[in-house]
Formats: C-alpha cells, structure tokens, sequence
C-alpha cells in the first residue's frame, strides 16, 4: 500500500510518500511545493494545484491522506490552509484515489504517542518509523510523512492495510482511546441537544 501524505498549506504544502506493507514502512519520498505571498492568490492556488497533479501522477498511491483543517485564530491561515486541501482532494478525485482526513492532533497521538508533541518530536517518530539516518526536513515535509504513517496507523483503517486488532502499537492504543474519548464526549453533547 502506497500513502501520500500532505500537509496543506498555501505558502508551504509538504508532501511525504511511505509504502507500507502490514506495520513494516518505508520511506519513498518528500517534496515541499512552494508558493510567494507577493503572487495572487488564484496563481498561487494554481501552481499548487499543478504540483500536486504532478506528484500523485509521479507516485501514483493508493490513498492519499490530507490533514484537516482546524480551527485557528488566524483566519487567513486557516482559509489558505482549506483551500489547499480542498485541491488535494480535487486532484485525488480525479485520480479516482479515496482520501481520508486526519487532524494534527489525531497524527501526534498516532506518530508519538502525545497529541501534544512538538516538531522535533515527531521528526525524531517518523527517521525512526522510516529508518531513516537523520530527521527528515523541512517540517513541511516531515508533517506530511507523519501524516502517512497516521494513515498506515489509523486502527480504523486497519482492515485496508491488513493489519490486525492483536499487536498494536502504544501509539495506537492511546489513538484508539482518545478516539473513544472524543466520541463519548461528542455523543453526549448530542443528547443535550448542542
């Protein structure tokens, strides 16, 4: 199975590339695809489109799985960030690839352990999840490698990726018990009718 990962982003979009095969990965590629702040916004819309046409024909995955996008305070960020992963799923579509959408929080917990962790800790995750001899740079880059992993990780998804319920990883256990956190606590507020 061949996951491309990408972290969205309008000035900055990394893309990281991991075949996995069970739990066992390895490291295929890693590009950040770039844009200025001076062009306008359609062409730098445009370009990152383009780029990303090109890397899911290069790499031709199985899945392609984007980050989703949260809520922040900078809406400019938050609306650049959108509209990039909008044009992954785009160009996936058209590839007639699934996606799925995971959030930064949920690849901290899958990748490290802690939906906290810092850059660097996850860098530190995925040299050693890919066996790779350093810290894979830039962060761009690393985030979408660590969003691939996530993917491979996800316990939802285990059936895809032939993985099975005995052997999970301490990573995925708290994956999983988050998840179950999470969903106990958005099922309440539905029956309080929030």
């Amino acid at each position: 199975m061949l996951v491309l990962g990408v972290d969205p982003g309008l000035t900055r979009c990394g893309i990281g590339v991991v075949e996995a095969q069970g739990l066992k990965m390895r490291f295929v590629g890693m590009h950040v695809l770039s844009t200025s702040p001076s062009q306008k916004q359609e062409e730098r819309l445009l370009r990152l489109y383009e780029g990303l046409r090109g890397e899911i024909s290069g790499f031709r995955p199985d899945i392609v799985s984007i980050e989703k996008v949260f809520a922040q305070k900078n809406t400019n960020t938050v609306l650049g960030t959108a509209q990039v992963a909008g044009l992954a799923m785009l160009v996936a579509a058209q590839n007639s690839l699934p996606t799925a959408m995971h959030t930064p929080t949920e690849v901290k917990l899958a990748v490290t352990g802690n939906g906290m962790a810092k850059k660097v800790q996850i860098q530190r995750m995925v040299a050693r999840f890919l066996s790779l001899p350093s810290l894979p740079s830039p962060f761009d880059g690393a985030d979408a490698l660590a969003q691939a992993i996530c993917h491979i990780l996800h316990p939802e998804d285990s059936s895809v990726f032939g993985l099975m319920d005995t052997g999970k990883s301490e990573a995925q256990k708290k994956w999983i018990e988050a998840s179950e956190k999470f969903k106990a606590a958005k099922n309440k507020m539905r029956g309080r009718g929030m």
